[in-house]
């Protein structure tokens, strides 16, 4: 548990005069200068988040606080936060600030939480080791040999490690939620189109959202009705905005899994807690039935086609003649575009961006893009049938605890299976969370992943904080 709790017995201890927003920050500071080595931060707004607490404290005072007075929060590397640096990672955006804030941290700006620094991730969102960083591996600080999970591992350790209350991340196919796994916290993929995405550095659009990462599901869930919503400056963002309802206790519910998944591959400790845990929900009267996954074998093939297709065209805009790096010796503009890439792009990203480029070039479009967004409007239409039957679908998080770092580098597929279970909601643009099980494999945490039919959060979170004390 982090020192001062929930943002609810922050605000209470501040209330109180039991607590101001300075010291909070200084402790958070303090936390984050002890754990250098783990590399979660990039970069620390020391001052400005000093400077902003001042001024936090004061609205306490005259009782006019936003209701995230006393939040601290850090942002990952692809979130835009005006007059900052956001360089997703990478050397092809080093020296980049962004000229405006993404709307998701405008909006936990003007409810008065902290932005206190942004953190280490995979670049460009393409890794499950937080290791495909220009700034190095983020390591885990349960034990620092293993990774932190991906992409958004510095933001899943800085909660960790209690260096900041709630984290931003991003999730495209399980960068909220399996490193969150890894660390033993708590990480929501919403509903696609629920928060905007102006402001995310695009890696896969039709894939991308920004996630929340937190120690506590009722923070996580504040967060979200601060930042979830229409946004005008994103097309594809959802006119819903998020309330949250208290609802009966959980009496009665419908659980379904894939019995298959969880036998494959799946480290044993991790498929017997799974099973307990079953086990506690059906002695609580509730309904769990396994069930048959038909895609399976297509899941993860459709999914990484798609994101690489995708990667190739968002990343086609780095070109070292507008901004970011650029080459010092190219003769033409043809020269330049290859020599800025080649030094600015690291291995994972310049595979992902020519496997993409190959699938999508003439002949072969059909054969892969095409075939593969026809399995994914199968397995979304699969998951939405599902949940006319069952009110929530559970699986592990990922197959194993985090790995040490290094372990899976030098293998890209095997490195892929790990997105394994959380690919599904990503396809179907379902919302997903993954909670800590109480268990530990050799002191290291693994998550629980709960997924719900679309914009149905409320009691994804409902079902979560029911779960997590079983």
């Amino acid at each position: 548990m982090p020192f001062y709790g929930s943002l609810e017995n922050i605000q209470a201890e501040i209330q109180g005069s039991n607590l101001s927003c300075v010291s909070l920050v200084k402790h958070y500071l303090t936390n984050i200068d002890n754990n250098k080595n783990l590399n979660a931060f990039i970069e620390v707004f020391e001052d400005e988040a000093l400077a902003k607490a001042v001024d936090i404290d004061a609205k306490f005072t005259a009782k006019t606080q936003g209701k995230l007075a006393g939040l601290v929060v850090g942002i990952k590397d692809l979130i835009c936060y005006k007059d900052h640096k956001v360089n997703a990672a990478s050397k092809i955006l080093d020296g980049f600030h962004s000229l405006y804030n993404a709307t998701a941290v405008q909006r936990l700006i003007d409810e008065d939480a902290i932005i206190i620094g942004r953190q280490n991730c995979d670049e460009f969102g393409m890794g499950s080791a937080s290791e495909n960083s220009a700034y190095g591996p983020v390591r885990n600080g349960v034990n620092q040999e293993h990774v932190a999970g991906g992409s958004s591992g510095g933001s899943a350790v800085a909660v960790q490690m209690d260096m900041c209350a709630v984290s931003l991340g991003t999730d495209t196919g399980g960068s909220v939620r399996q490193p969150a796994s890894f660390c033993g916290v708590i990480g929501l993929k919403p509903t696609y189109s629920r928060i905007s995405r102006n402001g995310l550095t695009a890696y896969a659009s039709s894939f991308d959202t920004i996630g929340i990462i937190s120690n506590f599901i009722e923070d996580n869930e504040k967060v979200l009705t601060v930042i979830a919503g229409k946004d005008e400056k994103d097309s594809t963002s959802a006119d819903k905005i998020y309330k949250i309802v208290e609802g009966d206790p959980l009496i009665a519910k419908k659980f379904c899994y894939y019995e298959d998944l969880i036998s494959n591959g799946v480290a044993d400790e991790v498929v017997s807690a799974f099973n307990m845990l079953l086990e506690k929900l059906r002695a609580q009267g509730h309904y769990v039935k396994a069930i048959p996954f038909p895609w399976q074998d297509y899941t993860l093939p459709a999914y990484y086609l798609l994101t690489m297709a995708e990667a190739s065209s968002n990343l086609s805009r780095y070109d070292g003649v507008r901004y970011g790096h650029r080459a010092k010796n190219g003769s033409t503009f043809n020269d330049l575009y290859a020599q800025t890439r080649a030094e600015g792009f690291g291995p994972e990203v310049k595979r992902r961006i020519l496997l993409g480029t190959f699938i999508l070039s003439a002949g072969y479009y059909d054969a892969y893009v095409a075939k593969a967004q026809k399995i994914r409007n199968k397995i979304r239409q699969y998951t939405l049938d599902l949940f006319n039957q069952y009110d929530f679908l559970l699986s592990p998080t990922a197959p194993t605890t985090a790995f040490k770092i290094g372990v899976k580098r030098e293998n890209p597929v095997e490195m892929y299976l790990e997105d394994i279970f959380t690919v599904q909601a990503s396809l179907a643009g379902i919302p997903a969370i993954s909670i800590p099980f109480k268990e530990k494999i050799d002191n290291l945490p693994f998550g629980l992943q709960i997924s719900a039919n679309e914009f149905n959060e409320n009691s994804l979170y409902r079902v979560a904080k029911h779960i997590i004390d079983l």
